[in-house]
Protein backbone atom coordinates (compact mmCIF):
# COMPACT_ATOMS: atom_id res chain seq x y z
CA UNK A 1 0.00 0.00 0.00
CA UNK A 2 2.82 2.40 0.89
CA UNK A 3 4.63 1.56 -2.36
CA UNK A 4 1.50 2.26 -4.41
CA UNK A 5 0.97 5.55 -2.59
CA UNK A 6 4.61 6.53 -3.18
CA UNK A 7 4.31 5.78 -6.89
CA UNK A 8 1.07 7.75 -7.11
CA UNK A 9 2.51 10.79 -5.38
CA UNK A 10 5.71 10.54 -7.37
CA UNK A 11 3.73 11.00 -10.56
CA UNK A 12 2.33 14.34 -9.40
CA UNK A 13 4.24 17.48 -10.42
CA UNK A 14 5.66 19.41 -7.49
CA UNK A 15 5.62 23.17 -7.63
CA UNK A 16 9.24 24.31 -7.68
CA UNK A 17 9.98 27.22 -5.38
CA UNK A 18 12.72 29.68 -6.29
CA UNK A 19 14.90 30.91 -3.41
CA UNK A 20 14.47 34.65 -3.05
CA UNK A 21 16.19 36.99 -0.62
CA UNK A 22 14.84 40.45 0.17
CA UNK A 23 17.58 42.11 -1.89
CA UNK A 24 16.85 39.82 -4.84
CA UNK A 25 13.16 40.65 -4.53
CA UNK A 26 13.91 44.38 -4.61
CA UNK A 27 16.21 44.03 -7.62
CA UNK A 28 13.59 41.95 -9.43
CA UNK A 29 10.85 44.50 -8.74
CA UNK A 30 13.01 47.40 -9.92
CA UNK A 31 13.33 45.57 -13.24
CA UNK A 32 9.90 43.96 -13.66
CA UNK A 33 7.45 46.21 -11.80
CA UNK A 34 5.35 48.24 -14.30
CA UNK A 35 5.74 51.34 -12.14
CA UNK A 36 9.50 51.23 -12.68
CA UNK A 37 8.99 50.87 -16.44
CA UNK A 38 6.49 53.75 -16.43
CA UNK A 39 8.90 56.01 -14.54
CA UNK A 40 11.73 55.17 -16.92
CA UNK A 41 9.51 55.86 -19.93
CA UNK A 42 8.47 59.18 -18.40
CA UNK A 43 12.12 60.15 -18.02
CA UNK A 44 12.82 59.29 -21.65
CA UNK A 45 9.72 61.29 -22.65
CA UNK A 46 11.06 64.34 -20.80
CA UNK A 47 14.44 63.93 -22.50
CA UNK A 48 12.70 63.86 -25.88
CA UNK A 49 10.90 67.12 -25.01
CA UNK A 50 14.28 68.67 -24.14
CA UNK A 51 15.71 67.60 -27.51
CA UNK A 52 12.61 68.99 -29.19
CA UNK A 53 13.12 72.35 -27.48
CA UNK A 54 16.81 72.44 -28.48
CA UNK A 55 15.84 71.94 -32.10
CA UNK A 56 14.74 75.60 -32.09
CA UNK A 57 18.43 76.57 -32.33
CA UNK A 58 18.80 74.76 -35.67
CA UNK A 59 17.63 75.83 -39.13
CA UNK A 60 14.49 74.45 -40.79
CA UNK A 61 15.08 72.81 -44.17
CA UNK A 62 12.13 72.02 -46.46
CA UNK A 63 11.82 70.56 -49.94
CA UNK A 64 8.73 70.65 -52.17
CA UNK A 65 7.93 69.28 -55.61
CA UNK A 66 4.87 70.43 -57.56
CA UNK A 67 3.33 70.26 -61.02
CA UNK A 68 1.20 73.06 -62.51
CA UNK A 69 -0.45 73.52 -65.91
CA UNK A 70 -2.48 76.53 -66.98
CA UNK A 71 -3.15 78.98 -69.81
CA UNK A 72 -3.39 81.93 -67.45
CA UNK A 73 -1.41 84.74 -69.12
CA UNK A 74 0.41 85.79 -65.96
CA UNK A 75 1.25 82.16 -65.09
CA UNK A 76 2.54 81.42 -68.61
CA UNK A 77 4.57 84.62 -68.76
CA UNK A 78 6.14 84.10 -65.33
CA UNK A 79 6.78 80.41 -65.87
CA UNK A 80 8.58 81.03 -69.15
CA UNK A 81 10.84 83.48 -67.37
CA UNK A 82 11.65 81.16 -64.46
CA UNK A 83 12.19 78.29 -66.89
CA UNK A 84 14.65 80.47 -68.85
CA UNK A 85 12.62 79.73 -71.99
CA UNK A 86 11.34 83.27 -72.73
CA UNK A 87 12.11 84.45 -76.30
CA UNK A 88 11.34 87.48 -78.44
CA UNK A 89 8.41 85.68 -80.05
CA UNK A 90 6.69 85.57 -76.69
CA UNK A 91 6.21 89.35 -76.87
CA UNK A 92 3.54 88.82 -79.52
CA UNK A 93 0.42 90.51 -78.16
CA UNK A 94 -1.84 87.71 -79.25
CA UNK A 95 0.29 85.11 -77.42
CA UNK A 96 0.55 87.39 -74.41
CA UNK A 97 -3.22 87.75 -74.16
CA UNK A 98 -4.18 84.23 -75.21
CA UNK A 99 -1.25 81.93 -74.60
CA UNK A 100 -1.34 78.19 -75.04
CA UNK A 101 -1.44 76.06 -71.91
CA UNK A 102 1.98 75.60 -70.29
CA UNK A 103 3.27 72.95 -67.88
CA UNK A 104 5.66 73.75 -65.02
CA UNK A 105 7.51 71.24 -62.84
CA UNK A 106 8.81 73.12 -59.83
CA UNK A 107 11.41 71.86 -57.30
CA UNK A 108 12.03 74.12 -54.31
CA UNK A 109 14.54 73.83 -51.46
CA UNK A 110 14.15 76.39 -48.66
CA UNK A 111 15.98 77.07 -45.42
CA UNK A 112 14.88 79.24 -42.50
CA UNK A 113 16.95 80.20 -39.46
CA UNK A 114 15.76 82.28 -36.52
CA UNK A 115 18.49 84.82 -35.78
CA UNK A 116 16.90 86.46 -32.74
CA UNK A 117 13.71 85.64 -30.81
CA UNK A 118 14.11 87.51 -27.50
CA UNK A 119 15.49 84.31 -25.88
CA UNK A 120 12.23 82.48 -26.42
CA UNK A 121 14.07 79.35 -27.61
CA UNK A 122 16.68 79.37 -24.83
CA UNK A 123 14.01 79.79 -22.17
CA UNK A 124 11.99 77.01 -23.77
CA UNK A 125 15.08 74.79 -23.52
CA UNK A 126 15.46 75.73 -19.86
CA UNK A 127 11.80 74.85 -19.22
CA UNK A 128 12.31 71.47 -20.89
CA UNK A 129 15.43 70.88 -18.78
CA UNK A 130 13.46 71.58 -15.60
CA UNK A 131 10.78 69.17 -16.82
CA UNK A 132 13.48 66.56 -17.32
CA UNK A 133 14.69 67.04 -13.74
CA UNK A 134 11.12 66.75 -12.44
CA UNK A 135 10.77 63.47 -14.30
CA UNK A 136 14.06 62.26 -12.78
CA UNK A 137 12.74 62.98 -9.30
CA UNK A 138 9.58 61.08 -10.19
CA UNK A 139 11.75 58.08 -11.05
CA UNK A 140 13.50 58.35 -7.67
CA UNK A 141 10.16 58.49 -5.90
CA UNK A 142 8.80 55.50 -7.82
CA UNK A 143 11.88 53.41 -7.05
CA UNK A 144 11.67 54.25 -3.35
CA UNK A 145 7.95 53.41 -3.32
CA UNK A 146 8.71 50.08 -5.01
CA UNK A 147 11.42 49.20 -2.48
CA UNK A 148 9.12 49.97 0.45
CA UNK A 149 6.20 48.10 -1.12
CA UNK A 150 8.33 45.02 -1.80
CA UNK A 151 9.77 45.02 1.72
CA UNK A 152 6.30 45.32 3.23
CA UNK A 153 4.89 42.56 1.00
CA UNK A 154 7.96 40.32 1.47
CA UNK A 155 7.75 40.32 5.25
CA UNK A 156 3.96 40.09 5.12
CA UNK A 157 4.49 36.67 3.52
CA UNK A 158 7.00 35.74 6.22
CA UNK A 159 4.61 36.96 8.90
CA UNK A 160 1.78 34.93 7.36
CA UNK A 161 4.01 31.85 7.28
CA UNK A 162 4.92 32.24 10.93
CA UNK A 163 1.29 32.92 11.84
CA UNK A 164 0.34 29.69 10.08
CA UNK A 165 3.08 27.85 12.00
CA UNK A 166 1.73 29.30 15.24
CA UNK A 167 -1.80 28.25 14.30
CA UNK A 168 -0.62 24.71 13.54
CA UNK A 169 1.36 24.65 16.77
CA UNK A 170 -1.69 25.83 18.68
CA UNK A 171 -3.76 23.19 16.94
CA UNK A 172 -1.32 20.50 18.04
CA UNK A 173 -1.39 21.82 21.58
CA UNK A 174 -5.20 21.93 21.54
CA UNK A 175 -5.33 18.34 20.26
CA UNK A 176 -3.06 17.28 23.12
CA UNK A 177 -5.30 19.15 25.58
CA UNK A 178 -8.28 17.32 24.11
CA UNK A 179 -6.53 13.98 24.64
CA UNK A 180 -5.74 14.84 28.26
CA UNK A 181 -9.30 16.05 28.83
CA UNK A 182 -10.66 12.75 27.56
CA UNK A 183 -8.29 10.79 29.78
CA UNK A 184 -9.32 12.81 32.82
CA UNK A 185 -13.00 12.37 31.90
CA UNK A 186 -12.59 8.63 31.43
CA UNK A 187 -10.86 8.46 34.81
CA UNK A 188 -13.96 10.02 36.33
CA UNK A 189 -12.21 13.18 37.47
CA UNK A 190 -14.18 15.60 35.25
CA UNK A 191 -17.43 15.96 33.40
CA UNK A 192 -18.19 15.65 29.70
CA UNK A 193 -18.64 19.42 29.60
CA UNK A 194 -14.89 19.81 29.97
CA UNK A 195 -14.29 17.60 26.94
CA UNK A 196 -16.85 19.53 24.91
CA UNK A 197 -15.27 22.84 25.89
CA UNK A 198 -11.87 21.67 24.68
CA UNK A 199 -13.43 20.42 21.42
CA UNK A 200 -14.95 23.85 20.87
CA UNK A 201 -11.51 25.33 21.48
CA UNK A 202 -9.98 22.93 18.92
CA UNK A 203 -12.58 24.02 16.37
CA UNK A 204 -11.72 27.68 17.00
CA UNK A 205 -8.01 26.96 16.53
CA UNK A 206 -8.77 25.11 13.27
CA UNK A 207 -10.64 28.19 12.11
CA UNK A 208 -7.57 30.30 12.89
CA UNK A 209 -5.47 27.86 10.89
CA UNK A 210 -7.78 28.18 7.88
CA UNK A 211 -7.62 31.98 8.04
CA UNK A 212 -3.83 31.88 8.42
CA UNK A 213 -3.46 29.64 5.36
CA UNK A 214 -5.71 31.94 3.34
CA UNK A 215 -3.76 35.00 4.51
CA UNK A 216 -0.56 33.30 3.40
CA UNK A 217 -1.88 32.67 -0.11
CA UNK A 218 -3.15 36.24 -0.41
CA UNK A 219 0.14 37.70 0.84
CA UNK A 220 2.12 35.54 -1.63
CA UNK A 221 0.01 36.85 -4.51
CA UNK A 222 0.43 40.40 -3.20
CA UNK A 223 4.21 39.97 -3.14
CA UNK A 224 4.18 38.71 -6.74
CA UNK A 225 2.13 41.73 -7.76
CA UNK A 226 4.67 44.03 -6.09
CA UNK A 227 7.46 42.20 -7.91
CA UNK A 228 5.68 42.55 -11.25
CA UNK A 229 5.67 38.79 -11.96
CA UNK A 230 2.96 36.17 -12.43
CA UNK A 231 0.72 35.73 -9.39
CA UNK A 232 1.20 31.95 -9.62
CA UNK A 233 4.98 32.07 -9.36
CA UNK A 234 6.32 30.42 -6.20
CA UNK A 235 9.22 31.67 -4.10
CA UNK A 236 11.08 30.36 -1.06
CA UNK A 237 11.83 33.48 0.99
CA UNK A 238 15.29 33.23 2.52
CA UNK A 239 15.49 36.51 4.46
CA UNK A 240 14.17 35.92 7.96
CA UNK A 241 11.82 38.25 9.77
CA UNK A 242 14.09 39.73 12.39
CA UNK A 243 14.07 43.15 14.03
CA UNK A 244 16.50 45.78 12.79
CA UNK A 245 17.31 49.03 14.47
CA UNK A 246 16.88 52.49 13.01
CA UNK A 247 19.67 54.50 11.49
CA UNK A 248 20.80 55.83 14.86
CA UNK A 249 19.76 59.38 14.00
CA UNK A 250 17.50 61.61 16.03
CA UNK A 251 14.26 63.11 14.75
CA UNK A 252 15.84 66.43 13.75
CA UNK A 253 18.44 64.65 11.63
CA UNK A 254 15.75 62.71 9.78
CA UNK A 255 13.79 65.92 9.22
CA UNK A 256 16.87 67.61 7.77
CA UNK A 257 17.54 64.65 5.48
CA UNK A 258 13.94 64.69 4.28
CA UNK A 259 14.16 68.38 3.42
CA UNK A 260 17.30 67.73 1.37
CA UNK A 261 16.50 64.38 -0.25
CA UNK A 262 12.77 63.82 -0.61
CA UNK A 263 11.96 63.76 -4.35
CA UNK A 264 8.49 65.19 -3.72
CA UNK A 265 9.96 68.34 -2.21
CA UNK A 266 12.53 68.66 -4.97
CA UNK A 267 9.75 68.25 -7.53
CA UNK A 268 7.78 71.06 -5.90
CA UNK A 269 10.83 73.35 -6.03
CA UNK A 270 11.45 72.49 -9.68
CA UNK A 271 7.77 73.08 -10.50
CA UNK A 272 8.08 76.57 -9.04
CA UNK A 273 11.18 77.27 -11.15
CA UNK A 274 9.42 75.85 -14.20
CA UNK A 275 6.47 78.20 -13.73
CA UNK A 276 8.84 81.19 -13.51
CA UNK A 277 10.62 80.11 -16.70
CA UNK A 278 7.30 79.67 -18.49
CA UNK A 279 6.44 83.25 -17.57
CA UNK A 280 9.64 84.37 -19.27
CA UNK A 281 8.76 82.29 -22.34
CA UNK A 282 5.33 83.93 -22.50
CA UNK A 283 6.82 87.42 -22.13
CA UNK A 284 9.22 86.74 -25.01
CA UNK A 285 6.25 86.42 -27.34
CA UNK A 286 5.64 90.20 -26.97
CA UNK A 287 8.87 90.94 -28.85
CA UNK A 288 9.71 90.51 -32.55
CA UNK A 289 11.75 87.79 -34.25
CA UNK A 290 14.46 88.22 -36.86
CA UNK A 291 14.53 85.38 -39.39
CA UNK A 292 16.83 84.51 -42.29
CA UNK A 293 15.29 82.76 -45.30
CA UNK A 294 16.92 81.24 -48.36
CA UNK A 295 15.34 79.46 -51.34
CA UNK A 296 16.70 77.59 -54.36
CA UNK A 297 14.14 76.88 -57.06
CA UNK A 298 14.13 74.94 -60.36
CA UNK A 299 11.28 75.27 -62.92
CA UNK A 300 10.97 73.03 -66.01
CA UNK A 301 8.49 72.49 -68.85
CA UNK A 302 9.44 68.82 -68.83
CA UNK A 303 10.60 67.00 -65.75
CA UNK A 304 14.21 66.70 -66.90
CA UNK A 305 14.57 69.28 -69.71
CA UNK A 306 13.77 72.84 -70.79
CA UNK A 307 14.13 74.47 -67.41
CA UNK A 308 16.06 76.96 -65.34
CA UNK A 309 17.00 77.67 -61.71
CA UNK A 310 17.00 80.72 -59.41
CA UNK A 311 17.66 81.56 -55.79
CA UNK A 312 16.46 84.06 -53.20
CA UNK A 313 17.73 85.18 -49.77
CA UNK A 314 15.98 87.46 -47.29
CA UNK A 315 16.13 88.67 -43.69
CA UNK A 316 12.73 89.51 -42.26
CA UNK A 317 11.29 90.92 -39.05
CA UNK A 318 8.23 89.20 -37.58
CA UNK A 319 6.28 90.98 -34.88
CA UNK A 320 3.00 89.64 -33.64
CA UNK A 321 1.20 92.84 -32.67
CA UNK A 322 -2.13 91.22 -31.71
CA UNK A 323 -3.17 87.59 -31.34
CA UNK A 324 -6.50 87.96 -29.59
CA UNK A 325 -4.99 88.06 -26.09
CA UNK A 326 -3.33 84.62 -26.36
CA UNK A 327 0.05 85.85 -25.12
CA UNK A 328 -1.53 87.62 -22.15
CA UNK A 329 -3.50 84.51 -21.26
CA UNK A 330 -0.35 82.37 -21.44
CA UNK A 331 1.44 84.82 -19.14
CA UNK A 332 -1.43 84.75 -16.62
CA UNK A 333 -1.48 80.96 -16.79
CA UNK A 334 2.22 80.80 -15.92
CA UNK A 335 1.76 83.25 -13.02
CA UNK A 336 -1.07 81.21 -11.54
CA UNK A 337 1.02 78.05 -12.01
CA UNK A 338 3.79 79.67 -9.96
CA UNK A 339 1.34 80.53 -7.17
CA UNK A 340 0.04 76.97 -7.22
CA UNK A 341 3.58 75.56 -7.14
CA UNK A 342 4.45 77.78 -4.17
CA UNK A 343 1.38 76.58 -2.26
CA UNK A 344 2.13 72.94 -3.11
CA UNK A 345 5.72 73.37 -1.90
CA UNK A 346 4.44 74.53 1.50
CA UNK A 347 2.00 71.62 1.59
CA UNK A 348 4.76 69.17 0.64
CA UNK A 349 7.00 70.47 3.43
CA UNK A 350 4.28 69.95 6.02
CA UNK A 351 3.29 66.52 4.71
CA UNK A 352 6.90 65.31 4.57
CA UNK A 353 7.64 66.50 8.10
CA UNK A 354 4.49 64.76 9.35
CA UNK A 355 5.46 61.55 7.58
CA UNK A 356 8.95 61.65 9.09
CA UNK A 357 7.59 62.27 12.58
CA UNK A 358 5.04 59.46 12.27
CA UNK A 359 7.63 56.98 10.94
CA UNK A 360 10.09 57.91 13.68
CA UNK A 361 7.47 57.42 16.39
CA UNK A 362 6.34 54.15 14.78
CA UNK A 363 9.89 52.78 14.99
CA UNK A 364 10.17 53.77 18.64
CA UNK A 365 6.76 52.33 19.51
CA UNK A 366 7.44 49.07 17.64
CA UNK A 367 10.77 48.63 19.46
CA UNK A 368 9.07 49.18 22.80
CA UNK A 369 6.29 46.75 21.89
CA UNK A 370 8.87 44.14 20.95
CA UNK A 371 10.53 44.42 24.36
CA UNK A 372 7.18 44.06 26.11
CA UNK A 373 5.93 41.16 23.97
CA UNK A 374 9.23 39.26 24.28
CA UNK A 375 8.85 39.24 28.07
CA UNK A 376 5.15 38.46 27.74
CA UNK A 377 5.79 35.39 25.55
CA UNK A 378 8.33 33.99 28.01
CA UNK A 379 5.92 34.51 30.91
CA UNK A 380 2.95 33.08 28.96
CA UNK A 381 4.94 29.95 28.05
CA UNK A 382 5.92 29.35 31.65
CA UNK A 383 2.39 30.04 32.89
CA UNK A 384 0.94 27.65 30.33
CA UNK A 385 3.38 24.92 31.36
CA UNK A 386 2.32 25.31 34.98
CA UNK A 387 -1.40 25.29 34.11
CA UNK A 388 -0.99 22.16 31.98
CA UNK A 389 0.73 20.33 34.85
CA UNK A 390 -1.95 21.45 37.31
CA UNK A 391 -4.70 20.36 34.92
CA UNK A 392 -3.18 16.90 34.55
CA UNK A 393 -3.01 16.68 38.35
CA UNK A 394 -6.64 17.80 38.58
CA UNK A 395 -5.75 21.00 40.42
CA UNK A 396 -7.32 23.42 37.94
CA UNK A 397 -10.28 23.60 35.58
CA UNK A 398 -10.35 23.17 31.82
CA UNK A 399 -11.49 26.77 31.55
CA UNK A 400 -8.22 27.92 33.08
CA UNK A 401 -6.30 25.68 30.67
CA UNK A 402 -8.07 27.11 27.63
CA UNK A 403 -7.58 30.63 28.87
CA UNK A 404 -3.87 29.96 29.29
CA UNK A 405 -3.59 28.43 25.82
CA UNK A 406 -5.36 31.41 24.25
CA UNK A 407 -3.15 33.87 26.14
CA UNK A 408 0.01 32.10 24.93
CA UNK A 409 -1.15 32.13 21.31
CA UNK A 410 -2.07 35.83 21.53
CA UNK A 411 1.29 36.74 23.10
CA UNK A 412 3.20 34.96 20.34
CA UNK A 413 1.07 36.66 17.68
CA UNK A 414 1.66 40.09 19.21
CA UNK A 415 5.40 39.50 19.26
CA UNK A 416 5.40 38.54 15.58
CA UNK A 417 3.36 41.64 14.76
CA UNK A 418 5.80 43.81 16.71
CA UNK A 419 8.78 42.37 14.81
CA UNK A 420 7.02 42.94 11.48
CA UNK A 421 5.97 46.47 12.42
CA UNK A 422 9.51 47.33 13.54
CA UNK A 423 11.03 46.03 10.30
CA UNK A 424 8.52 47.89 8.14
CA UNK A 425 8.65 51.05 10.25
CA UNK A 426 12.45 51.19 9.92
CA UNK A 427 12.10 51.04 6.14
CA UNK A 428 9.26 53.58 6.19
CA UNK A 429 11.49 55.97 8.16
CA UNK A 430 14.23 55.71 5.52
CA UNK A 431 11.57 56.23 2.85
CA UNK A 432 10.26 59.32 4.64
CA UNK A 433 13.80 60.69 4.85
CA UNK A 434 14.29 60.13 1.10
CA UNK A 435 17.18 57.69 1.57
CA UNK A 436 15.53 54.30 0.94
CA UNK A 437 17.21 52.46 -1.94
CA UNK A 438 18.09 48.89 -2.86
CA UNK A 439 21.42 49.42 -1.06
CA UNK A 440 19.88 50.58 2.24
CA UNK A 441 20.70 48.69 5.43
CA UNK A 442 17.05 47.83 6.05
CA UNK A 443 17.04 45.94 2.74
CA UNK A 444 20.39 44.24 3.07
Amino acid sequence: MRICLFVLLGGLPLAAQEPLSLRQAVDLALQANPLAAAAEAGEREAEARWRQARSGYLPRLNFSESFQRSNNPVFVFGSLLTQHQFTASNFDLGLLNRPEALSNYQSRLSVEQVLWDSRQTSRGVEAARLGQQISGQDTRRSRSDIVLGVLRAYFAVTLAQKSLELAEQSLGSAAADLGRARSIFEAGRSTEADVLAVRVHVAAVKEQQIRARNDLEVSQATLNDALGVSLDRKFDLTTTLEPVGGGGRDLEEYRRLATERRPERRQAELAQSLAQTQQQVAQSAYWPQVVFQGTVEADRQRYFTRGGANWLTAVSLRWNLWNGGETRARLDQARFAEERAEALLKRADSAIQLEVRKAYLDVRAAAQRLEVTTVAVAEAEEAHRIVQNRHVAGLTTVTELLRSDTALSAARTRKLAAVYDLRVAAAALEHAAGSLTADSTVVN
